[in-house]
């Protein structure tokens, strides 16, 4: 299976529950295609650079996803039809970012 980086924009009025719906229905979407969700970043809300559709924050997602390119299909044809999300982008990497999430970096500066 190919191995995929997806980052998505929630509008700002969303709350974290709300995102986080958006976000499990999402990931039965992949599941249900025979793909599996490796690992879920939610960086929350962040000032965007420049508007988007009214606004001017946005919820922040990012998903490594290891899935068969059908199974990328329908997810981004989901996605596009979803009005609470703003933006996304899919890209294919041949390994996924060792980026540091906002929870391990907290647990790292408290010790």
């Amino acid at each position: 299976m190919q191995k995929y980086e997806s980052v998505l924009i929630a509008r700002q009025d969303l709350g974290a529950t709300q995102v986080n719906n958006i976000v499990s229905d999402l990931s039965d979407v992949i599941k249900k295609e025979g793909g599996e969700i490796v690992r879920v970043d939610n960086w929350g809300l962040k000032t965007l650079a420049y508007r988007i559709k009214k606004n001017r924050k946005g919820h922040y997602v990012i998903m490594n996803i290891s899935a068969p390119a059908q199974a990328i299909a329908e997810y981004e044809r989901i996605v596009r039809l979803n009005e609470d999300i703003i933006r996304y982008m899919t890209v294919c990497v041949d390994e996924f970012s060792e980026g540091v999430n906002v929870e391990e970096k907290e647990t790292e500066e408290a010790e």
